[in-house]
């Protein structure tokens, strides 16, 4: 059975933004793993970080981190993927002390994108992908960017399909697209999906819904304006579907 590999910075970033992809896929015989990178919990956060979860109605003595890895855990179930959790911490807890900063340039002493790197080499050691799935960054989220860089360092020589991150693609506050000079080099693809496996998965990321789409409601309507439709850039002979 072949296997894809969705290297996700956040735990709601693959389903949203190549969910129907890859569930599409595993529905074709594929084995799909979603890893994300920054997952770490962070005990006892402060100041913006603490701000970051309780904006969303969780308490300060919540383990915001561990709620977010079981709402991945059941979105990937819904998409028919494996879960993977790399223990990286979000840019909040490395000295990211605001929404601005999130979008800014990378601190030149936040070195996340060389722990990035070390962490994903064994996933590609050991689970052999015969595709790979990532973000372009557009938005321009710090760890969104530093994402990309640790692929590059990588230097992958495998297929890779580097999806445009939703819901950034369609924010006018977020216009950001630090990697288009790279990336209009390759062919833009649409992807075959499946949208009611993708509605679904992006629905059990509960803590973010509120935040990112004006709850459930709001999902259901920004995911129905888009048709269903997933485009990504093609790195490589990509093999979008297969059977098992």
């Amino acid at each position: 059975m072949p296997l894809a590999l969705a290297l996700s910075p956040h735990l709601d970033d693959a389903a949203f933004s190549a969910g129907g992809a890859l569930a599409h896929m595993a529905r074709e015989g594929w084995e799909v793993v979603v890893a994300t990178i920054f997952t770490a919990t962070v005990p006892s956060p402060t100041g913006f970080a603490l701000a970051c979860q309780t904006d969303k109605g969780l308490p300060p003595e919540a383990d915001y981190m561990a709620i977010r890895r079981a709402e991945d855990r059941r979105a990937c179930e819904a998409l028919g993927a494996g879960a993977l959790h790399l223990p990286l911490r979000e840019a909040p807890h490395r000295g990211y002390g605001s929404a601005a900063a999130l979008f800014g340039p990378p601190r030149s002493d936040d070195m996340a994108h060389l722990h990035a790197a070390e962490a994903i080499a064994p996933l590609l050691r050991d689970l052999r992908p015969e595709l790979v799935l990532a973000p372009q960054a557009i938005g321009g989220h710090v760890d969104h960017v530093l994402t990309v860089r640790a692929i590059q360092l990588l230097d992958i020589r495998l297929p890779l399909l580097w999806w445009r991150d939703f819901p950034y693609t369609i924010r006018a506050d977020t216009p950001r697209r630090p990697f288009e000079a790279m990336l209009a080099t390759l062919p833009e693809t649409a992807l075959p999906t499946e949208p009611e496996a993708k509605h679904r998965a992006c629905a059990a990321y509960t803590t973010q819904l509120g935040y990112q789409f004006g709850g459930p409601e709001g999902l259901a309507r920004i995911l129905a304006a888009t048709g269903g439709q997933e485009t990504a850039r093609a790195q490589g002979a990509v093999p979008l579907t297969r059977a098992a």
